[in-house]
C-alpha cells in the first residue's frame, strides 16, 4: 500500500515530544461518556493510548503501516487497555471499513495534508453518529516548525474549517493548546 505524501514518521520519542495528548483530547471534548472513537492514522499510538484511557468504549486505530498498527496495539496492551482495536487500512483510498453512524468521535490529527482531504472528512462524517464530533489538529501553516509536512502542503485552520463545512459538518470551536505551540485544533460536529 502506498503512503500519503510526506507521511514519514520520525523517531517515536521525538514525535511524542510535540504533544500533550490527553490534555489536547480533553480540550477537544473527548470524555468518559464517549462510547467509541475512530482515529485516522494512529501512527505510534500517541493519541490512541490516551483516548483508550479516557473513553468508555472502543477505539478503532487505523493506519496504512502494519508496523505502526502492531506497535500501537502492543503499547495499548502494555498499558492494560483492551478497548483498542487496530486495523491496517488505506483509508484514503478505501475508507475506514466502519459502519455508517457507528462511532461518537473521529480524530483527524496531522493528516489533512494527505491526498483527498475532502474524502477523509466525508468518511469521518459518514461514520460519526448524529451529534457526534470530528476533531482536527494540524501543524500550523504560518510558522516554521521542527517537524511536519512542508509549509506548501499544510492546510490552514481556515481551509480545514471550510472543507469540513462544505461536507456539512458544523463548526463548534477552535482550540489553541497550551504548551503545544506548533498546532491548532478544530472541533466540528455532525447534525
Amino acid at each position: 500500500m502506498p503512503k500519503g505524501r510526506e507521511s514519514g514518521m520520525p523517531e517515536m520519542e521525538y514525535w511524542e515530544s510535540f504533544f500533550q495528548p490527553e490534555c489536547m483530547l480533553r480540550q477537544l471534548g473527548l470524555s468518559e461518556s464517549t462510547r467509541s472513537l475512530v482515529e485516522f492514522g494512529c501512527g505510534y499510538g500517541t493519541f490512541t493510548i490516551p483516548a483508550g484511557k479516557i473513553i468508555s468504549g472502543t477505539v478503532h486505530a487505523l493506519d496504512i503501516d502494519p508496523e505502526l498498527t502492531d506497535l500501537t496495539i502492543a503499547r495499548a496492551r502494555a498499558a492494560g487497555l483492551f478497548n483498542v482495536e487496530q486495523q491496517v487500512r488505506d483509508f484514503v483510498a478505501h475508507g475506514s471499513g466502519l459502519d455508517d453512524e457507528s462511532v461518537d468521535f473521529a480524530i483527524l490529527f496531522n493528516i489533512l495534508h494527505l491526498e483527498d482531504p475532502l474524502g477523509l472528512l466525508i468518511e469521518s462524517k459518514r461514520v460519526v453518529r448524529p451529534g457526534g464530533r470530528v476533531a482536527i489538529i494540524h501543524w500550523r501553516d504560518d510558522i516554521s516548525t521542527p517537524r511536519g509536512p512542508s509549509l506548501a502542503i499544510r492546510p490552514s485552520l481556515n481551509q480545514c474549517r471550510q472543507w469540513a463545512e462544505s461536507v456539512n459538518l458544523r463548526y463548534d470551536r477552535t482550540e489553541q493548546f497550551t504548551g503545544c505551540d506548533y498546532h491548532w485544533g478544530l472541533l466540528m460536529s455532525k447534525q
